[in-house]
């Protein structure tokens, strides 16, 4: 296991756990480019989210910013989704051609808003709508084939929407994340697919729960989100267009 690794990992959940995200994309760019299994890249992704995202689910609830009406208007469809994605057997090819796909998208919509979202002010009529259930039942399914959470791709669309308060999607993100991947590493285990090396997993868990758990604690005034979603974005993007090259 490589202790620089372990370092970005412990970085990464720090960071995104401010935002209510567990970093599963981030991870996976991390393990593409140190050529990881691609087996062993969707459950060790799976599992470091769900041990960052849990904090975040109960630091948020604690805090009162997790309504959990809409968490399970998103969720509800976006679980037997993850399963079914996690189940689905994939080839190698496949895999890194979806997965190049997703963490180039991830990349766009991170720019998107650091560069087209001026302000931010919710909608306080706005109620849960069967749309978002929709297109989080496909988000479910992309999180459950990859390996990424799909806060990611959740948090702007419901930002567009202007669904909530920023810090209540941070709290329905996490939730989104948690009840997902939890789902997706079901789907893999049914059918015998969850690759999990103890040896190699193990070190990054223990540094993305305690990143997790700083992060889950941090105000975003204090780690300037503005630079770290540019730093972020600049990583998936290029292993995203990395992964199309190979």
């Amino acid at each position: 296991m490589s202790v620089e690794l372990c370092i970005l990992f412990f970085i990464i959940a720090l960071l995104y756990a401010s935002a209510g995200f567990g970093g599963g994309s981030s991870y996976l760019a991390l393990m593409a480019l140190a050529n990881v299994d691609f087996h062993l890249m969707k459950s060790t992704a799976l599992l470091c989210n769900i041990v960052v995202v849990a904090g975040g689910v109960y630091h948020f609830y604690r805090a009162g910013h997790l309504p959990m009406k809409k968490a399970w208007q998103i969720s509800l469809a976006s679980i037997p989704m993850a399963f079914i994605g996690g189940y689905l057997p994939l080839k190698q090819k496949t895999f890194f051609l979806l997965l190049g796909i997703a963490l180039t998208v991830a990349a766009l919509l991170m720019c998107y808003r650091l560069f087209m979202e001026k302000s931010y002010v919710p909608d306080e009529h706005k109620k849960g709508n069967l749309k978002y259930g929709i297109i989080g039942a496909f988000i479910g399914f992309l999180s459950g084939m990859t390996g990424i959470g799909g806060g990611i791709y959740l948090s702007p669309i419901l930002r567009l929407g202007r669904f909530d308060t920023a810090k209540n999607i941070a709290g329905l993100c996490s939730f989104f994340i948690l009840v997902n991947s939890i789902s997706g590493l079901l789907g893999q285990a049914a059918k015998n697919q969850l690759a999990l090396d103890w040896h190699f997993a193990g070190p990054l868990l223990l540094s993305v729960i305690a990143g997790g758990q700083i992060g889950a604690r941090l105000s975003a005034a204090v780690l300037k989100p503005r630079i770290v979603e540019g730093a972020t974005a600049l990583l998936i993007l290029y292993a995203g267009v990395h992964m199309f090259f190979q």
